[in-house]
């Protein structure tokens, strides 16, 4: 790892199913965060172009409606894939700015979407790209599952570089699988706002000695569009006090943080508002913290506990 690395998590929402001006906000905070000195700037789960907050596209067990498809449909074309001229235009972000860039995006291959996040290199090359292993709760109906080629730590010049989506962070063996490569930041796109959440970054860089940055949107009812059915009168979904959802009503209050390797902030969880949170991740912190606890050294006791990853992709079809 590099003496000194600047990380800015960037707690913002994109412009939801829109994929054109969602690419505009990530080029807005990249060069502020680059302007600010940051190496790596990281962006949240579904960033491109929406977590679909409080939708599960009108499906319910034995039964789909026609407006759920039709919205379903909206969100597959707001989606990006990978060999797509909008992916080049954000690997170009990356190489124009001169900064690292891990950005949560809705991946579209094939007839299937996946929860998925990528870090780009200061060169625009693709870097690393992780599906989420297993959707929560209703996602598992609007993505598929990732595989173990995705759990992947990357070498680079500001240091190893890997992460885990969201509630994959609650898997022990997919945590292990990056402490084995010798993760030193810890990236953690998510879309939970619980304070308990904050506590598990806290737990997984004290565990894993190694930097974590948490990095989740503040997001409002108004960064979806007009028509979008949660929010609409007539739909049933409410606020928690049972009131209508209002354009200003918030759907996700952040709390974006960056934790050092004994599992103290480098920079407080930020709450209600649209921000950049930065951090200087120093190197000696890492090498100071495995004194007394190596979570693949002195701890490890491979003659006891033993961890195989299956790293095949999960490939249905296979041409040859």
């Amino acid at each position: 790892m590099a003496n000194s690395v600047k990380v800015a998590a960037v707690q913002a929402a994109p412009v939801a199913f829109d994929l054109e001006k969602s690419i505009e906000r990530i080029t807005k905070f990249t060069s502020e965060a680059k302007a600010s000195g940051a190496d790596l700037v990281i962006f949240p789960e579904g960033f491109l172009s929406a977590y679909p907050w409080r939708y599960a596209f009108d499906a319910t067990i034995g039964a789909r409606e026609p407006r759920g498809r039709k919205w379903y449909a909206k969100y597959y074309e707001s989606a990006i894939s990978l060999s797509s001229p909008e992916f080049d235009t954000v690997r170009a972000i990356a190489e124009k700015n001169d900064v690292f860039l891990s950005i949560g995006i809705i991946e579209k291959d094939g007839a299937t979407l996946y929860c998925t996040s990528v870090l780009i290199g200061k060169n625009g090359k693709l870097l690393s790209s992780h599906r989420k292993l297993i959707p929560t709760a209703a996602e598992r109906l609007v993505w598929g599952r990732g595989a173990g080629d995705g759990l992947k730590v990357v070498d680079t010049e500001i240091g190893k570089v890997g992460g885990l989506i969201c509630w994959e962070n609650y898997m022990p063996a997919a945590r292990m699988a990056l402490y084995q490569q010798g993760i030193e930041i810890y990236i953690a796109p998510n879309a939970d706002d619980l304070p308990s959440w904050v506590a598990s970054m806290q737990h997984i860089a004290k565990e894993g000695r190694c930097f974590v940055i948490s990095c989740n949107q503040f997001c409002r009812v108004s960064d979806f569009p007009s028509d979008y059915p949660p929010f609409t009168p007539e739909h049933h979904d409410r606020q928690a006090d049972g009131s209508q959802w209002a354009p200003d009503s918030i759907l996700s209050h952040g709390g974006s943080c960056i934790v050092g390797p004994l599992g103290t902030f480098l920079a407080d969880p930020v709450w209600d508002e649209e921000a950049i949170v930065y951090a200087e991740l120093k190197h000696e912190e890492l090498v100071e913290s495995r004194m007394d606890f190596d979570s693949v050294g002195s701890y490890a006791r491979p003659d006891i506990f033993t961890l195989t990853v299956n790293t095949r992709p999960a490939v249905n079809v296979l041409l040859e």
